[in-house]
């Protein structure tokens, strides 16, 4: 039976593997069964931005326009991306925009993208940016020069109400991630982000996810 086509990726890539595990006679590498099924996405570096920003860097009026939609409801990778500046002229091509529009510009990067641009990135909540590193961005129409907002996100976990109780958890815990496979490993602190609209997703970024090289069938285990 074909998946329905408004399924995400992810959803639709966790029931391919149930079925194929359910022919092959082998059970799905899935430790903890909870309400939902638990996905870990790899979040590559992005940015957030205000309206205003998007103007200042693309022009009067413009807006975000959507190149694919992500697994949390409403959001989406913007077909529009950027340049980043850093120190001494060093930069990042081609860095993507996720919409919609916020109220606040915050830059997503990995440590390894902090190295080459000669950041020492502060390890941050998303939207706890005060006191942060800037930088300059370039869009075809313009530049918008950030005072601060240049972090590495914290490993987080998105979930419901409903997935939070059956892991004994609520916003603000943190709890850790099994990961498997031939470079499988434990990574602690991974913050807890509850609220009714999210879907359970875990996000981390491309370093992480490149250190146990994470694959579609990498088996996962959140734990308290």
């Amino acid at each position: 039976m074909a998946a329905p086509s408004n399924l995400h990726r992810a959803v639709v890539e966790h029931l391919v593997r149930q079925v194929v595990y359910e022919r092959l006679g082998r059970p799905l590498p899935q430790v903890a069964s909870g309400p939902n099924p638990l996905v870990v996405n790899v979040s590559a570096r992005h940015c957030h931005l205000t309206q205003e920003a998007v103007e200042i860097l693309f022009g009067k009026g413009h807006q975000l326009t959507v190149h694919k939609w992500l697994y949390q409801e409403g959001q989406f990778a913007a077909k529009e991306t950027l340049t980043l500046i850093g120190p001494r002229s060093r930069v990042i091509s081609n860095l993507r925009i996720l919409g919609p529009c916020r109220s606040l510009n915050q830059v997503e990067l990995a440590y390894t993208d902090g190295i080459a641009l000669g950041f020492n990135l502060p390890l941050r909540i998303s939207g706890d940016i005060k006191g942060t590193l800037g930088c300059m961005l370039m869009g075809p129409e313009g530049f918008f020069e950030m005072s601060e907002g240049v972090i590495r996100a914290l490993r987080h976990v998105h979930m419901s109400p409903d997935d939070a109780a059956f892991y004994g958890v609520k916003a603000g815990d943190t709890m850790k991630l099994k990961i498997g496979g031939p470079c499988g490993i434990t990574l602690d602190r991974m913050l807890v982000r509850a609220d009714k609209s999210f879907k359970l997703e875990i996000h981390i970024d491309t370093d992480e996810g490149n250190a146990c090289n994470l694959q579609t069938d990498t088996p996962c285990e959140l734990t308290k």
